[in-house]
């Protein structure tokens, strides 16, 4: 690899902005082309940046022969997520693709499948694990101290806060708030106790809120979910009980919990008095620990790690810079993330279906 790694963007919307500003601020890092399928897009996001000399191209496939890269990010609709990270895997790429992983669980694999057979980087964007406070909650559920874990709550969700655009067209985002903010609950959650396999999903999901005017400013074309709820049994006799929403009439779907046979933790809501302050897309609120003390029931609260004016965006990128130029491990592997896709696509096969599901995931 150069002295400095060649990084390509495909998509040209506003999180590659993000990427865009991480990358710029890495002496190690020289941005040499971008992709949007809009007409202009591509060459007014490189002009935005002082790119002016930097190729602009339409589809990934044209930057992908054209220009000479080590690396892209991928900040596509979700639909096309899988599309452009296997053709860039099979173009011999390292890949940051943006969360959520896919929109169905047989894109997730066929993404884990490329990564394998090239043998390079594939890492999902969920830049909330950087988080000194979100590794805390990892750290301590790790450790062994809650002893054995048997229940798992998370989700969050918020009273307010649809978005607009891509986000609520299935053809787009293929999935609503289960792709935007959803996957982000999972993975905390499923992290902290390092991923078991997903075994069954059973399942409610609703648009009530996306489809009604005095909510959705673009009601006509919203065609995702707004509203889920889900239990799902894990590997190890351990349960998960997911909530998530877009708009609801309640100020959160509740705290994250961990259930030990030796003690519980309870992760708060970062922002309670925001109404869009439930969703596990950031930092987390003030975590506690419920245990026995010389027979007496104790309540902890631990300390926090936040560290001021952490950029956990800068970090997310970094992370994969570094594994791409030494060749270590993807940072958030998609053999991880796979599962967090299965949850996903079983809740929406089971809210189709009105009854549990099974996960079958395949070999990679």
């Amino acid at each position: 690899m150069p002295e400095k790694m060649r990084v390509g963007i495909i998509g040209c919307g506003w999180i590659a902005h993000s990427h865009m500003q991480a990358y710029l601020k890495m002496d190690d890092v020289e941005i040499v082309a971008a992709a949007d399928l809009i007409p202009g897009k591509a060459r007014a996001f490189l002009d935005e940046f002082g790119l002016t000399k930097v190729p602009a191209y339409g589809i990934h496939t044209e930057l992908l022969e054209k220009a000479k890269l080590d690396a892209v990010s991928i900040c596509t609709y979700n639909t096309t997520h899988r599309q452009c990270a296997v053709d860039a895997l099979q173009a011999g790429l390292d890949v940051l693709c943006e969360k959520p992983m896919s929109v169905t669980l047989q894109e997730a694999v066929d993404m884990a499948k490329a990564q394998k057979k090239t043998g390079k980087i594939l890492s999902i964007g969920f830049q909330p694990r950087y988080d000194p406070d979100m590794i805390m909650v990892r750290d301590l559920v790790r450790s062994g101290v809650l002893g054995e874990i048997y229940y798992v709550q998370t989700g969050g969700g918020r009273r307010r806060g649809i978005p607009g655009g891509t986000f609520i067209r299935k053809d787009l985002a293929g999935v609503g708030c289960l792709a935007d903010i959803g996957c982000y609950g999972l993975d905390m959650a499923l992290n902290a106790i390092n991923y078991p396999k997903p075994l069954t999903v059973s399942a409610y999901s609703s648009d009530r809120f996306g489809k009604n005017p005095k909510y959705c400013a673009e009601y006509d074309q919203f065609d995702v979910d707004d509203f889920a709820v889900a239990f799902i049994r894990l590997e190890g006799g351990i349960a998960l009980d997911f909530r998530m929403s877009w708009a609801m009439h309640m100020d959160t779907m509740g705290d994250t919990l961990f259930l030990g046979t030796e003690a519980g933790v309870k992760v708060k809501s970062p922002f309670p008095d925001k109404p869009w302050g439930g969703a596990w897309d950031g930092t987390i609120g003030p975590v506690f620990m419920y245990h026995d003390v010389a027979g007496n029931l104790v309540e902890t609260k631990v300390p926090s790690k936040a560290v001021p004016n952490f950029n956990r965006f800068d970090a997310k990128v970094r992370a994969f810079v570094d594994a791409a130029k030494t060749g270590g491990d993807s940072p958030i592997p998609a053999s991880q993330i796979l599962y967090n896709q299965a949850i996903l696509d079983g809740i929406l096969r089971s809210s189709q279906l009105g009854r549990e599901v099974e996960i079958t995931i395949p070999e990679i």
